[in-house]
């Protein structure tokens, strides 16, 4: 991977979305958190043309490319969690489920009405 000034200017817009979103969400004390915040920031301000998509492309496809180093951390708290998960493995696998049903037909749902805008 070659570090050029299109990625540096892709990271650069990566994180000012990120701490645009902690700085509102500091403002109205973590109702919605900052990471969530900064998406939906950089969601519209590339599909509103703010932004073109190729300054941020090359992060973008490079993040994807490592995603499984940003499951590490979260797999070793789950681990050092053992002893609660333990408890409530039945709700947590239950929650997993719906919730993965619930995210797989909003994101088709979004898809669809996004690609019938373009057409």
């Amino acid at each position: 991977m070659v570090i050029n000034m299109k990625m540096i200017k892709g990271v650069f817009i990566i994180l000012l979305f990120y701490f645009l979103g902690e700085a509102i969400s500091f403002f109205i004390k973590g109702f919605i958190p900052g990471n969530i915040i900064g998406m939906i920031l950089l969601f519209l301000s590339l599909y509103f043309k703010i932004f073109d998509s190729d300054k941020v492309k090359d992060v973008a496809t490079a993040f994807t490319r490592n995603m499984a180093i940003f499951f590490i951390p979260a797999g070793a708290g789950l681990l050092g969690s053992y002893g609660l998960i333990s408890q409530f493995w039945m709700s947590i696998l239950i929650v997993c489920s719906i919730s993965t049903v619930l995210v797989i037909a909003v994101v088709a749902l979004i898809q669809q009405k996004m690609e019938g805008n373009k057409k």
